[in-house]
């Protein structure tokens, strides 16, 4: 306690300090500043032989004489002041450095409160606690944990520090459960501690953040150890104070700090930084180690002197003059009237603020909120008693990474996910396993689970009236769950509900909120509006709104005959009849009575032979073979069709046909008809806000009798509901059916509160149950449903074309050889027939291509037997009798000889 002040000249410039000398940052920061001081002076060409001194001040942990001290620099020309050492007597302070326009920069109170508007003559020269708790918030983050307990000193600065920790937890999902709170400075006594540290044990949260000055943290982890606190299973996580003691005094910490982890401010390696490291023996006398803090004062010292040789080559005077607001105020002992004003103050905070350099802490230069650029920390594990090691790195442009952010700057900046990485950890009790970071409460109260205490369906969730034990689908798959879990869960059932009707699950989930229950577990359907207030495991059964309608009879009328087949059916089916009766009229027309005659009967014959192969009741008698080849198959392809015809007739005449009434949620919400839903469901908000459904026109159904009940009795049009209790109702209701599409996609899961690690765990168990088949095996216990065996639609019913159409090409190729052999057996005839007549006939010769097209198919149409007739009676008339036969023409003969006249 005390202010030392060196003998000094009015050309002197006077700097001042104001620090607790008895801390670790006390006295390291004083032995480098009064390094700084004796080098600056040492080299004439820095100051202009000007001599910089430096006034100490000791507040000796008390903000009073902190004030006190500020006041005396005020009175003695002071142009700027380091310090002071806590953030509390900082904020009193910058309104006096404000008024008085001197300059305060300090490397301690770290405040993030402290680089608002409010202060614009107070600098902090070393990053401020927004920056180590955006790190402690993603080494947190980092390793997955949700929820963290906050132990800290009740003064300024921890508040504040709080504060940025809470809003960067926050921004990642997390957040503090508990604050612990501990007397300021060092006016904590071991009992409060422990009392803290005893409440902290039974919470659930093992993530421990601890931020307080040296001398209290190092009591915490103490106590911490003797109450088996640094055992296997908890997070300890320290600020920079820790690594602070490790680096200045490292015996005192270890022992009871293995595991921690914990920050130290990022410096850069340099040559100006190992020599000024090998200087530290001499300069300490080997009393205390160096930390960071230690090379900030230094360069702070620095900052100053080159701020105020730039002040003094731009023409600026160091002259100061009485405030006009302190006249008068000189009376008593408090001589406030010698307060004095640095009258361009201004000006050389101006500079102060623009500086640009390289010092031992790497580049010192301040954004435009008095920050310092590119703020970096060491992340630091405490292996054992005998060292620690440094993990990682954080900083605010590349996050966590192994590489030196340095190395990083100056590739680019880049916070990708993928670079997010530390070293091995080793945890409290010796262990490289990451702890889970949260257990159950130890306080013996079991976990309070809420149960809907449904009045239907329970086969999903009930309780059961003999043993009063809950059981259903859900439960088992809660409790399959709750046992691939590597830890006990210690819990109970709560029925929600009044037992008579289906309780709103929506009200059932707000419960968690209000801490009525720790868990809810049933048939819950994961909508947004829950989301919203709790988290919800992995779903473990898939689910969706579904549209169930009711069914009428398809019932017959006096076309039903037609029904078995499509209209494009009978159309090819009728002309392959037309076809058949033509070709084989050509084929039989020559050679068959039956079909010769007039053109009449002819088409007659043809139409009456075509159709009536129906019925195989065709009465002409083919006599050409090929006729009956073609006959043969069609009659194949008859019986095909008409057994195909009757089997379709007879099950469109028999079996009941179905035919939703409506036809999905689109015709539903059109139709303007009342909706039924299930009692308790989401269902009725979905329809109401999400389709803009009337409530006017919904309906609410407790059971599936009721829905049975209301849909037969025209109640409703339809029923809404999820599909599970869909796929249950039409198992046993076999007269409704699903409709449309499921216009929703959900599923069911367990509801926790807020960030519950629970239900991370959880749903990796869910997971697991569904990859090893378990989940499959609990729904086909529970929710096995059978098949109704309902009909199709009418239209697939019907015979398509499709199923026909090889039996219709083979009888058409059939018809078309037909028709080719024979067309070429006539015209081989015509051929050898036609030159007998051209040479009788010398009109033939002349006349054109039309007239032997005629005679040809006036030879077609003749019949044969009066063919051979006619050439019989020509060659009599030609030939000699007697010899006719020897001069038989040799066409007819060798017809004879080859029995053609027999083929047809």
């Amino acid at each position: 306690m005390g202010f030392s002040k060196e003998d000094s000249s009015p050309d002197d410039i006077n700097i001042g300090a104001i620090f607790s000398f008895g801390t670790i940052n006390g006295r390291v920061s004083n032995i480098s500043m009064r390094a700084a001081v004796e080098d600056i002076n040492s080299d004439p060409n820095i100051l202009h032989g000007r001599k910089l001194v430096l006034s100490t001040h000791d507040s000796n942990y008390s903000g009073f004489l902190g004030i006190i001290g500020g006041l005396q620099y005020m009175e003695t020309n002071t142009v700027a002041i380091i310090g002071p050492q806590a953030s509390g007597m900082a904020h009193i302070l910058s309104h006096l450095a404000n008024e008085l326009h001197v300059p305060m920069m300090s490397f301690t109170a770290l405040d993030p409160s402290l680089a608002s508007l409010q202060y614009p003559y107070f600098i902090q020269t070393a990053p401020n606690d927004l920056f180590q708790m955006t790190a402690v918030a993603d080494i947190i983050s980092y390793f997955g944990y949700r929820e963290v307990i906050a132990l800290y000193t009740d003064d300024e600065q921890s508040r504040g520090s709080m504060i940025a920790l809470g809003d960067k937890l926050e921004q990642r999902r997390c957040r503090i459960s508990y604050k612990a709170v501990l007397s300021p400075e060092a006016k904590a006594t071991r009992s409060e501690i422990a009392n803290e540290l005893l409440k902290v044990s039974m919470m659930e949260s093992r993530v421990i953040v601890v931020h307080a000055f040296a001398v209290i943290g190092l009591q915490v982890f103490d106590l911490a150890r003797k109450l088996r606190m640094m055992d296997k299973g908890y997070v300890w996580i320290a600020t920079s104070w820790l690594s602070t003691v490790i680096d200045s005094t490292p015996v005192s910490a270890y022992k009871s700090t293995q595991g921690v982890l914990t920050l130290r401010p990022h410096t850069p390696d340099s040559n100006r930084k190992r020599a000024f490291l090998s200087r530290w023996k001499k300069l300490s006398n080997g009393s205390i180690g160096l930390n960071p803090y230690g090379l900030y004062a230094y360069d702070t010292v620095w900052t100053i002197a080159n701020a105020v040789a730039n002040f003094l080559d731009n023409g600026g005077t160091i002259s100061f003059s009485n405030n006009s607001n302190l006249i008068g105020l000189g009376g008593g002992n408090l001589n406030l009237g010698a307060l004095s004003m640095f009258d361009e103050g201004s000006k050389l905070l101006r500079i102060i603020l623009e500086t640009n350099t390289t010092g031992l802490t790497g580049q010192i230069a301040f954004d435009s909120e008095k920050s310092v650029v590119r703020p970096s920390y060491d992340i630091i594990n405490v292996v054992s008693k005998g060292g620690y090691k440094q993990i990682g790195y954080w900083s605010n442009y590349s996050g966590i990474t192994v590489v030196p952010p340095e190395i990083l700057y100056a590739k680019g900046l880049d916070r990708s996910n993928s670079n997010q990485r530390l070293d091995d950890v080793v945890w409290p009790g010796q262990t490289r396993v990451k702890p889970r970071g949260w257990v159950f409460p130890n306080n013996g109260r079991k976990l309070r689970i809420g149960i809907p205490n449904r009045v239907s369906y329970k086969a999903v969730v009930s309780k059961d009236e003999n043993t009063s034990e809950i059981r259903g689908y859900c439960i088992d798959v809660f409790l399959a769950a709750i046992k691939l879990l590597p830890y006990a869960v210690p819990h109970k059932f709560v029925l929600f509900g009044d037992g008579h009707s289906n309780p709103s699950y929506s009200e059932l989930v707000r419960m968690i909120t209000s801490n009525v229950f720790d868990a809810v577990v049933g048939d819950i359907a994961i909508v947004t509006n829950r989301t919203k207030i709790v988290d919800f495991t992995q779903p473990y059964i898939e689910s969706g709104l579904v549209v169930v309608a009711p069914t009428k009879k398809f019932y017959s009328s006096p076309w039903a005959f037609m029904r078995p087949f499509t209209p494009l059916m009978w159309v090819v089916t009728a002309a392959f009849f037309l076809i058949i009766g033509f070709v084989v009229w050509i084929l039989e027309h020559r050679i068959n009575d039956e079909f010769r005659g007039p053109p009449k009967k002819q088409l007659i014959t043809v139409l009456w032979f075509g159709f009536s192969t129906m019925f195989f009741a065709h009465r002409e008698n083919t006599m050409s073979t090929l006729a009956r080849m073609v006959l043969l198959i069609w009659l194949f392809v008859v019986l095909i069709i008409t057994s195909s015809y009757t089997a379709s007739l007879t099950s469109i005449l028999t079996v009941q046909q179905l035919t939703p009434s409506i036809k999905g949620i689109d015709s539903l919400i059109t139709s303007n008809e009342n909706i039924g839903f299930q009692v308790g469901s989401f269902a009725e908000n979905y329809l109401n806000e999400e389709l803009n459904i009337p409530k006017s026109r919904l309906v609410p159904l407790g059971s599936p009798e009721e829905y049975a009940d209301a849909l037969d009795r025209g109640r409703v049009a339809a029923i809404v509901d999820e599909r599970p209790y869909v796929d249950l109702f039409l198992s046993n209701y076999c007269m409704f059916q699903a409709v449309g599409r499921e216009f929703t996609k959900s599923g069911w899961g367990f509801a926790f509160p807020r960030d519950s690690p629970l239900a991370m765990d959880m749903s990796t168990a869910i997971l697991a149950l569904s990859e090893n088949g378990e989940l499959e095996k609990i729904h086909d216990k529970w929710l096995k449903t059978s098949d109704c065996g309902q009909t199709s639609s009418k239209d697939s019913d019907q015979l398509q074309l499709k199923s026909f159409w090889g039996l219709f090409l083979m009888c058409g190729i059939a018809c078309f050889l037909a028709l080719l052999v024979y067309f070429c057996l006539m015209l081989r005839k015509f051929t050898r027939h036609f030159p007998q007549q051209s040479e009788n006939d010398p009109s033939i010769k002349r006349g054109s291509k039309s007239i032997r097209i005629k005679r040809f198919l006036s030879f077609v149409d003749e019949k044969e037997e009066e063919l051979k007739n006619k050439l019989k009676r020509k060659h009599i008339d030609v030939v000699p009798r007697g010899s006719a036969e020897d001069h038989e023409p040799s066409s007819v003969y060798h017809d004879r000889r080859n029995g053609n006249s027999d083929f047809y």
